[in-house]
């Protein structure tokens, strides 16, 4: 399968469990990889045949902005749903690092691997 991948996208949103974390936007780093076949944007070179990585970018954006969830594995389960939805992906691999959140240490985040048949087992 192959990939097509976004990695360093910056968002801030508010996240977190804390009320103090409630009243502050923070960084949200996204680290995205894309499993596709992209042979047929190869063979035609129009972009009708690929997927439009800017609406990839301006997805997650807009879902971190507007749901402002307590968890990161909450932000992440409702990107990799909307992504399946909006883009003819087959898989996704999503990384989410929330950069300051414990002192002292270089990365903290969540990453999820889903593929397209584990929402029609697992319903919405």
């Amino acid at each position: 399968m192959d990939k097509i991948y976004i990695r360093g996208l910056k968002v801030e949103t508010i996240i977190g469990i804390y009320d103090w974390e409630r009243t502050l936007m923070r960084p949200l780093i996204f680290d995205l990889d894309l499993g596709t076949d992209t042979r047929p944007a190869a063979a035609s070179d129009r972009m009708r045949d690929s997927i439009d990585y800017a609406a990839v970018g301006d997805t997650v954006r807009e879902i971190a902005l507007a749901l402002k969830p307590e968890l990161l594995e909450t932000l992440a389960e409702k990107i990799a749903r909307t992504l399946f939805d909006r883009f003819p992906i087959l898989s996704v691999r999503l990384a989410i690092d929330k950069p300051g959140a414990i002192p002292d240490v270089k990365g903290i985040g969540i990453e999820i691997e889903r593929r397209r048949e584990d929402y029609a087992v697992c319903g919405r």
